[in-house]
C-alpha cells in the first residue's frame, strides 16, 4: 500500500503542476517583449513630445514680439478707419479671408477658426474664399470648395513678415474682381492658453471715400487707393502674426498633454512589465521545484 502511494505521489504532483501551468498564458514570452516593445516606444514618443514642447517654448517668445509688433500697426490703421467713421458695405461681393497655417500638431486651433469661417459662410453663401494655410483649406474644401477663388501655402511657416502679407494683398487684387466688403478671419491671442477666433473687418477704397469724415484727413482721393491697399496688407500681416503666436502657444499645450500622457502610459506599462515579468519567473520557479520534486 505504502508502495502504490509513493508511486502514485508523482504522478500526483505532476498533475498539480500542469494544472498550475495552465493558468498561465502560452504566450506569456511572447507578451512580454509586446509589452517591452511597447514601453520602448513610448519612451520615445515622450522624448520627441517634450523636445517639440522645448521647440514651440523657444519660438512662442519669439512669435509673442512678433505678434505685439503687429498689433502696434493693425491698431493705429483701424485707429484712422474708426475716425473717418468708415463702415463696411452691407451689399455686393464679399471677401472673406482665412488666416491658419499648413502645420498641425497644435490642437483644435485649426478646426476653431474653420468652424467660425462656416458659420459666416451659412449667412453668406455667396462670399468668396481666401485662404492661408493648408490646413484651414482642406477643411473648408469638403463643403466650401466652389467658394474658395485663391489659397497659398508656407506662409507665416517661420515669423510672419509684411512682406508675405503684402504679397498676399498684392495677389488678391490681382484677382480682378471688385469687393464691396473684406473680413479677415483669424486666432486672436488671449493668453498663453487661451485664444478665439476672431474677425476684423477690411476697408475698400469706396468705403474709405464714402466716409462722413473722409474729408478730415485731407487725403487725395488717388491716394486712397494706396491707402487701403496698405491697410489690407497690414492687417493680413496683424491676423498671420497674431495665428503664428497662438499655434505655438496651442502646440506647446498639446505637447505637454502628450507629455504627461506618455508618462502616464510608461507608468502603466511598466506595471504591467514587471508583473508579467514576475509571472514567468514564478512560472519557471515551479517548473524547477516540482522537477525536483518528482525525482525524489
Amino acid at each position: 500500500m505504502s508502495f502504490l502511494r509513493t508511486g502514485v505521489r508523482p504522478v500526483v504532483q505532476a498533475a498539480k503542476a500542469t494544472s498550475y501551468r495552465s493558468k498561465v498564458p502560452a504566450n506569456t514570452y511572447a507578451t512580454l517583449r509586446e509589452i517591452e516593445s511597447r514601453l520602448k516606444s513610448i519612451k520615445n514618443i515622450e522624448k520627441i513630445t517634450n523636445t517639440m514642447k522645448i521647440v514651440a517654448s523657444t519660438k512662442l517668445s519669439r512669435a509673442q514680439r512678433a505678434m505685439f509688433e503687429s498689433r502696434a500697426y493693425g491698431e493705429t490703421s483701424d485707429e484712422i478707419f474708426k475716425k473717418a467713421e468708415t463702415a463696411a458695405s452691407s451689399e455686393g461681393n464679399k471677401l472673406i479671408i482665412v488666416s491658419s497655417s499648413d502645420k498641425g500638431l497644435c490642437g483644435g486651433i485649426h478646426s476653431q477658426i474653420s468652424k467660425a469661417v462656416r458659420a459666416k459662410l451659412a449667412l453668406e453663401p455667396e462670399a468668396d474664399l481666401v485662404i492661408l494655410g493648408d490646413k484651414a483649406k482642406i477643411q473648408l474644401a469638403r463643403t466650401y470648395a466652389s467658394n474658395i477663388v485663391l489659397s497659398f501655402n508656407q506662409v507665416g511657416k517661420e515669423i510672419p513678415t509684411f512682406a508675405e502679407a503684402q504679397t498676399v494683398a498684392d495677389q488678391i487684387f490681382k484677382l480682378g474682381k471688385t469687393y464691396d466688403s473684406i473680413e479677415i478671419f483669424y486666432n486672436k491671442f488671449k493668453s498663453g492658453i487661451s485664444f478665439e477666433p476672431t474677425s476684423v473687418p477690411a476697408y475698400t477704397e469706396e468705403s474709405l471715400k464714402s466716409s462722413p469724415n473722409f474729408s478730415a484727413y485731407d487725403i487725395e482721393e488717388d491716394l486712397a487707393q494706396d491707402l487701403t491697399e496698405f491697410a489690407l496688407a497690414n492687417a493680413i500681416y496683424w491676423a498671420l502674426a497674431e495665428g503664428h503666436a497662438c499655434e505655438q502657444s496651442a502646440r506647446r499645450s498639446a505637447m505637454d498633454n502628450a507629455s504627461k500622457n506618455a508618462g502616464d502610459m510608461i507608468g502603466k506599462y511598466s506595471i504591467l512589465y514587471n508583473r508579467t515579468r514576475q509571472a514567468v519567473i514564478t512560472n519557471e520557479l515551479v517548473d524547477i521545484i516540482t522537477g525536483a520534486s518528482s525525482l525524489q
